[in-house]
């Protein structure tokens, strides 16, 4: 499976971005997704996850009434709209696939996309 993430940019704090993470190699709709930030010298953590067919969805609480996850299994793609972002929102954002136990969980991930940027200026 590769995974091809997209969107990132920089916007003021207020503003808003979607990102989209593109998946080949494998069906879709198999596997659940989910999206993780990193910051220079720290560990990923959990943004957002989505099972296969959207009827689950998760958040980590920073970013919940602002951020939303959705996918469309038709473009095999998985989307993160994020609003009201705020300087602490700002950092690398990877989408991963296939978790096999936790969507929470960085480790249980079997597939990575590369980073995109998103920087938030105050």
């Amino acid at each position: 499976v590769q995974l091809q993430a997209s969107g990132g940019g920089s916007v003021q704090a207020g503003g808003s971005l979607r990102l989209s993470c593109t998946a080949s190699g494998r069906t879709f709709i198999d596997f659940p997704m989910g999206w993780f930030r990193q910051t220079l010298g720290k560990d990923r953590k959990f943004v957002a996850a989505i099972s296969w067919n959207g009827g689950n969805i998760y958040y980590a609480d920073s970013v919940k009434d602002r951020f939303t996850i959705s996918r469309d299994n038709a473009k095999n793609t998985v989307y993160l709209q994020m609003n009201s972002l705020k300087p602490e929102d700002a950092g690398f954002y990877y989408c991963a696939a296939d978790p096999q136990g936790d969507y929470r969980l960085r480790d249980e991930y079997n597939y990575w996309g590369q980073g995109t940027q998103v920087t938030v200026s105050s």
